[in-house]
């Protein structure tokens, strides 16, 4: 680029590069600074030598700063180098002070709504989020909601945590999860400064906290032998209710409680008796088809009845437009008097009765609950190859539920309320 010398640059200039007729070039202003004049626009340098190299620093557009202002700005420039100081690592270090300034006004809850707002998107559904908030306004927003997220420190983490680390740990181990991942966007948002995030597990909170598998031993679903399910399944058949038929097919399809109660008849081809769960309602993100026994397929029949759209939902609740509620296995079951079982129980029992029943390789089965199995080539082979094998487990599965007691010659008591 060519560069004009000879001269200061004149008011006549200015006006000329602000209607864009002034040819493109460096325009000096006098003191270090210059018109930068290019095909795109008009801006002002301030150029200056610093250990024997020439540095410029932008000072604005001209749209933005006249002659004066930007001879003013570099007048304030001057007096930086004067005084030794580099005007570039200055403006860094007063618009560094200017974020931290701003972030001591920034709140931990503040952060916290930021941050459920920010990945909302990617959460498969509106409950995740509102789960994440619960467990920060109940426990952390007390304790470190109102302080200004710079200011949280491992002392404060541990007033949050540790009370609640040896009478809950579970929920302790998600909310220090949660605070991590809040403080590990402030830092990256520069509304906190410093590498270290005290809320992290591994070489920091687990040389102050027992593990939670010493805590407490983990608690499984509790699960129902496989010899008694066929008399509970007679019992079931005989309550009246959406829940009870979706507790069945439940049963029946080996499925999870959030698969079953959010299932739309979209997803059915009754034709082919298959169930396809869409990947963004599954656990592991993967599409799963579901081979249906002849028994689910009746079930699916009797809930024709209540259906209203044609993607409405197969077990609707209380109220229109509505699931059930993912308590309703739990009452139900509670109703029976079997408050001892949990739904997600049942996919272990079907995990026994395969093993110990039948001579179906631990992969269909595995499969059948949709868990992942062996490696990125191992599961495409199998995806293609196992569902009609899957198709003659769950059958057998359906008739083992439905007819075994009757070969038996008896029905298991159920407990039931009086």
């Amino acid at each position: 680029m060519a560069r004009t010398t000879g001269r200061l640059l004149t008011a006549r200039q200015v006006q000329l590069a602000q209607t864009g007729k002034l040819p493109p070039g460096m325009y000096f202003a006098g003191g270090g600074l210059y018109l930068q004049k290019t095909e795109g626009g008009a801006s002002w340098i301030y150029r200056y030598r610093l250990q024997k190299r020439i540095r410029e620093m932008g000072l604005g557009s001209l749209e933005l700063y006249g002659l004066k202002e930007a001879r003013a700005k570099a007048l304030d420039a001057r007096r930086l180098r004067h005084e030794g100081m580099d005007p570039i690592e200055a403006r860094k270090g007063a618009r560094a002070q200017e974020r931290f300034d701003a972030a001591k006004a920034m709140t931990f809850q503040q952060c916290a709504d930021r941050y459920v707002a920010a990945h909302r998107p990617g959460w498969r559904n509106s409950k995740h989020a509102a789960q994440w908030q619960a467990t920060l306004a109940t426990y952390a927003g007390p304790v470190i909601g109102a302080l200004p997220v710079q200011v949280i420190d491992t002392a404060l983490v541990m007033k949050v945590i540790e009370p609640l680390w040896a009478t809950k740990p579970e929920t302790a181990s998600r909310l220090r999860g949660r605070i991590e991942a809040v403080l590990d966007w402030a830092t990256a948002s520069e509304y906190r400064q410093g590498e270290n995030n005290p809320a992290r597990w591994r070489g920091h909170l687990d040389k102050l906290l027992p593990a939670r598998s010493k805590v407490r031993r983990v608690k499984h679903h509790a699960a129902l032998p496989h010899a008694e399910l066929p008399g509970l399944l007679v019992a079931l058949r005989d309550s009246q209710g959406t829940a009870a038929r979706a507790l069945e097919f439940a049963i029946l399809t080996a499925a999870r409680t959030g698969e079953i109660i959010g299932a739309r008849w979209s997803e059915f081809n009754l034709l082919d008796k298959t169930w396809t769960v869409p990947a963004e309602r599954m656990k592991a993100h993967r599409e799963h088809r579901v081979p249906l026994s002849a028994r689910a397929l009746s079930i699916l029949e009797e809930m024709q009845a209540h259906r209203h759209s044609d993607d409405g939902f197969v077990f609707p609740g209380g109220k229109d437009g509505k699931p059930l509620s993912n308590m309703a296995f739990l009452m139900l079951l509670r109703r029976m008097g079997r408050g001892d079982l949990t739904a997600h129980g049942f996919r272990a029992t079907f995990k026994t009765y395969a093993s110990e029943r039948t001579s179906f390789q631990n992969e269909i089965v595995e499969a059948a609950l949709a868990h992942v199995v062996g490696s990125k080539v191992e599961q495409a082979y199998l995806r293609g190859t196992m569902f009609e094998k899957r198709r003659a487990l769950m059958q057998r599965w359906a008739t083992f539920c439905t007819t075994e007691t009757t070969a038996r010659g008896k029905v298991l008591p159920m407990h039931r309320r009086g």
